[in-house]
């Protein structure tokens, strides 16, 4: 690719001329151009509503377009500060504008983005795997087979299908079967976690973390519904195993209450949600010097991947992430995807984010929009 970049008295110039949101598969991604030849490439992350951010993306490209793409933190605090409005359809629409940033700045230098964001503090990428199944052998079984694959992380989500709609008790029942057989088949030196994503109420999620205390639990995520944070330092108060918090935030703020209260061992700031690399520095930043581990949510397309690598990089305290598997066509969105090896991914070393998004084949992939379905109770009422 031919580079052009423009000089005037002495100091070179580049301007943002194009920020092209693409819908393709079940993914959000963005490119954003310049004068100068460079094209960075980034993803949002608020999956439920990729239409909504993508047209948000393009009303946010009314600013960009003509700006400087290299003042990164000049344009997240205009953008973020102009009406005051908070929400995270604007602070994914921004995230992924913002991963692009830092991709145009890493390519205009000739460096990958880690080394802009401070230099790798490890040389990959922990992830974890999820073990699946219907029954509790079954999930035993898929545990067992992740940590012969290389896995020395674990995590389950310890419902059984249909769990809505089954009553409280046996849902806690069926939960301490599926984590004791995993632990049963993993043995204690593989860490592992339970998902419970925001599918309980305090009491009942109080009654599962003492029952599944004895199994040596590295973290029990998100046990409520992220809206009550006086909920959680109520659980928080009543069980003995650290909780994971956060993949629902999308505010510096909010992760700062979840470290102040001391409710969260591990916090999940997911890059292509809270405002790039920008904003989850900052979050990171909070949370060192609590003690906090950052444990980054991770869904999307290898855009992604790649991206959160860097931020796993950089970050003293970073824990694991998502192994996030794709298929071969979702792999082609880019032209050098990265993949997972014995429980590690690879940090990129190509300049920028270390990948490019291939438009042709996100062409031939269809957008897959997510339907409002519901999820319900045994006696219809709705189910968090």
């Amino acid at each position: 690719m031919l580079i052009c970049i423009l000089r005037v008295s002495g100091e070179t110039t580049m301007k943002i001329t194009e920020i092209k949101p693409i819908l393709t598969d079940r993914y959000l991604l963005v490119r954003v151009y310049t004068d100068a030849g460079i094209i960075g490439n980034g993803e949002s992350g608020l999956w439920a509503h990729h239409r909504t951010c993508a047209e948000m993306i393009r009303e946010l490209s009314e600013y960009f377009v003509g700006k400087d793409p290299r003042l990164i933190e000049h344009h997240c605090q205009t953008v973020t500060r102009n009406a005051h409005f908070m929400g995270g359809v604007i602070s994914s629409a921004l995230s992924a504008i913002d991963v692009a940033l830092w991709d145009i700045l890493g390519k205009s230098v000739d460096l990958p983005v880690y080394q802009l964001l401070g230099g790798k503090c490890r040389d990959k990428v922990r992830v974890f795997a999820n073990a699946v199944g219907e029954t509790p052998e079954s999930r035993g079984e898929s545990a067992a087979q992740l940590v012969s694959d290389g896995f020395t992380s674990i995590r389950t989500q310890p419902f059984l299908s249909g769990f809505e709609k089954m009553d409280s008790t046996r849902n806690v029942t069926n939960a301490v079967d599926i984590v004791a057989a995993i632990r049963d088949a993993i043995g204690c030196e593989v860490d592992f976690g339970v998902e419970i994503h925001r599918n309980l109420q305090p009491d009942e999620a109080i009654t599962l973390a003492k029952a599944i205390e004895p199994y040596r639990l590295k973290y029990y995520e998100d046990p409520l519904a992220p809206e009550s944070e006086e909920a959680l330092s109520y659980i928080a108060e009543h069980i003995d195993i650290p909780m994971a918090l956060g993949e629902r935030s999308f505010l510096v703020p909010q992760f700062k209450e979840l470290i102040n209260r001391q409710v969260a061992a591990l916090i999940r700031p997911d890059v292509s949600l809270v405002g790039g690399f920008t904003q989850a520095k900052k979050i990171a930043a909070l949370a060192e010097p609590a003690f906090v581990q950052i444990f980054p949510h991770l869904m999307g397309s290898p855009v992604n991947n790649a991206a959160f690598a860097h931020f796993a990089a950089v970050i003293p305290h970073f824990y694991v992430t998502e192994v996030n598997a794709h298929t071969e066509e979702q792999l082609s969105l880019v032209d050098n995807p990265f993949v997972t090896t014995d429980g590690y991914r690879e940090i990129p070393d190509r300049p920028g984010i270390g990948v490019e998004i291939d438009e042709d084949a996100c062409a031939k992939l269809p957008f897959v929009g997510r339907p409002i379905n519901g999820h319900f109770q045994a006696d219809g009422s709705v189910a968090h």
